[in-house]
């Protein structure tokens, strides 16, 4: 059975460091903490799991921090964790299995899913997929200190183990990561295309709309992004447009994004909401109807999950309304009441819909 050192970076996260800890300490050999600056009671609570709890002068690069808590690891296989992520207890009995059964001699990395965000009712509304495990002797390195990571190595294990990653109540530095690609920025040193692409997420989600265009547009027309970055591009270079009123430039984006990969529900979603905003509802239909038929996605990028099923039924309801075909305006609220049973759209439309 192979052996697992669980190394973390951390900093004031004493509101669930512990419940971290206490998710996943029985499928690891060794806990490795390198605290990058805390003021709060944070290594007081790692060292009731570990005594190996590091100091690290916090130089805004998380790279260079994950680096430092993986070169203290001994055991077979490196794994890290976020402070505020949670191993669920049937994910737990995954991963311990995944640990008895795991041929080290076949794979240098093991990917697991990651659930990043939820909606009220807890519900996963974004997913990824990263690496998770990496075997030690390898000497596998973090790359940028932003969005940090470790290249996918040919011969990884992709497994379904989730985990959770569940923010905790206090508000953090909304601005931290934007602030670091902006500090680079003036540095004057050139971005890489995979850096150019988070710069502008971080943009897009500051609703800093023309210079997010402005990055995106860099990192899609370098060529030299991953396929699932491409396609997530288009569909966030929508958005932008959308917001810019730069109407005209929509639709050719979202098609772009079928030369890299087959149609995403993101993309026909917002296509379809591209019809819906031009008075086309029978059109919107269409893209808002196949959205709901591309079943479970099988991208290893990010996932807006709502899209793939939610989202897209609730949409055809409305079209379907405005249609005047209100049995199956009804027939795609049910569906979409599979996917969120307790939804207050699927509730309005259930109510509006038993008047006709």
């Amino acid at each position: 059975m192979i052996t697992i050192s669980l190394c973390m970076i951390v900093r004031d996260e004493e509101e669930v460091l512990g419940r971290c800890l206490d998710s996943v300490k029985k499928a690891v050999d060794e806990i490795i903490i390198v605290d990058t600056g805390s003021v709060d009671g944070t290594k007081a609570i790692a060292r009731k799991y570990t005594d190996k709890v590091y100091d690290f002068v916090w130089v805004n690069d998380f790279s260079a921090a994950r680096n430092e808590a993986f070169s203290k690891a001994t055991m077979d296989y490196q794994m890290w964790l976020d402070a505020d992520d949670v191993v669920p207890e049937k994910e737990l009995e995954k991963l311990i299995g995944l640990k008895k059964a795991l041929d080290p001699n076949a794979y240098d990395m093991v990917a697991m899913k990651y659930f990043t965000h939820f909606d009220e009712q807890g519900n996963p509304i974004l997913k990824t997929t990263r690496e998770r495990m990496m075997k030690r002797e390898k000497g596998f390195t973090w790359l940028d200190p932003i969005h940090e990571h470790i290249p996918l190595a040919l011969n990884s294990l992709y497994t379904d183990i989730e985990i959770h990653h569940k923010k905790n109540h206090k508000e953090g530095d909304q601005n931290r990561n934007l602030n670091i690609y902006q500090a680079l920025e003036e540095s004057g040193k050139e971005l890489t295309p995979r850096q150019q692409y988070y710069f502008a997420r971080e943009l897009k989600d500051h609703a800093m709309w023309a210079k997010a265009v402005y990055y995106f547009e860099r990192f899609l027309n370098s060529g030299k992004g991953w396929v699932e970055d491409n396609i997530a591009t288009c569909y966030n270079l929508s958005i932008c447009y959308n917001s810019l009123g730069d109407h005209d430039k929509i639709l050719p984006i979202l098609t772009k994004s079928f030369l890299y990969d087959s149609p995403r529900a993101e993309i026909c979603t917002e296509t379809g909401y591209y019809y819906k905003r031009a008075g086309q509802p029978g059109v919107a239909l269409k893209w808002f109807d196949l959205a709901t038929k591309l079943g479970e996605p099988e991208s290893a990028g990010f996932i807006l999950w709502d899209y793939w099923g939610y989202i897209p039924n609730v949409e055809a309801c409305v079209c379907c309304y405005e249609l005047g075909d209100f049995e199956s305006a009804k027939r795609y609220n049910e569906q979409a009441a599979l996917c969120k049973p307790d939804s207050k759209a699927v509730e309005i439309n259930r109510a509006v819909l038993a008047s006709r």
